[in-house]
């Protein structure tokens, strides 16, 4: 029986007093679940994802492995359940710059601690690159002003970078294959799907934003759609 790592209750987010984008959203994350969040733009689906990782405040629960981030502590968690913006590009430096610094933050340095020999700089950044050349990306865009890279490098970087952190055991995707062409898209989902397989990775599921049908249906184990009316449901299919 898959166990379960992710726990929403009742979570609410209001643009206003009395106003709510979304409201009452309740679901399991389990282990080896591809979630994926549809529905119109601007329905609430990229908040739900802040919201989860603590970036925007709601009202509600939110559990993982049945404590509340809190008695982690937030930055902990947040390397445990990780997001990942459509945007990567809006942050300041070179790719290389983002992930030597990610790794000096305390919580990575306590990750550190408890398994120095995947969390040394050097060993992730290793890895990264070897991630995202897979995808197509050449190694000289590590060095390059994030500001100067296309959306779809950015997005392949960025995604690479969560993975060879390899914290996490919920990756928070939002449209993280908006900006590739259908070659490329395939590969990521693939390795994507692949990843919260292996059992030598800390990763065991996926919450992912699409508004491609068919990229749902090929990534999906679970559907939840966001209606008029500021609620969500699950669906057995696209």
């Amino acid at each position: 029986m898959a166990q379960s790592i992710l726990e929403l209750r009742g979570v609410t987010c209001e643009v206003a007093p009395g106003q709510p984008l979304f409201e009452n959203v309740s679901f399991v994350v389990n282990e080896g679940d591809i979630v994926v969040l549809q529905g119109k733009s601007g329905s609430g689906k990229t908040t739900l994802l802040k919201c989860i990782a603590h970036l925007v405040l709601h009202k509600g629960n939110i559990l993982y492995r049945g404590r509340t981030p809190r008695v982690y502590g937030i930055p902990t968690f947040r390397t445990r359940v990780l997001y990942v913006p459509q945007r990567p590009s809006l942050l300041p430096g070179t790719p290389k710059d983002f992930l030597f610094s990610i790794s000096k933050l305390k919580s990575h340095r306590a990750y550190k601690d408890h398994k120095p020999e995947k969390a040394a700089p050097h060993k992730v950044l290793k890895r990264a690159v070897e991630v995202s050349g897979l995808w197509g990306v050449e190694e000289e865009l590590w060095e390059r002003e994030w500001s100067n890279l296309s959306g779809g490098e950015a997005q392949r970087i960025a995604l690479a970078v969560a993975l060879a952190l390899d914290t996490a055991e919920v990756l928070l995707l939002d449209e993280p294959t908006s900006a590739l062409d259908p070659q490329s898209s395939s590969m990521v989902e693939e390795f994507l799907a692949a990843e919260v397989k292996s059992p030598e990775r800390e990763l065991k599921a996926l919450i992912w934003i699409t508004h491609s049908d068919e990229q749902a249906k090929r990534v999906g184990t679970r559907f939840l759609n966001f209606l008029d009316g500021g609620c969500a449901e699950e669906t057995s299919s696209v």
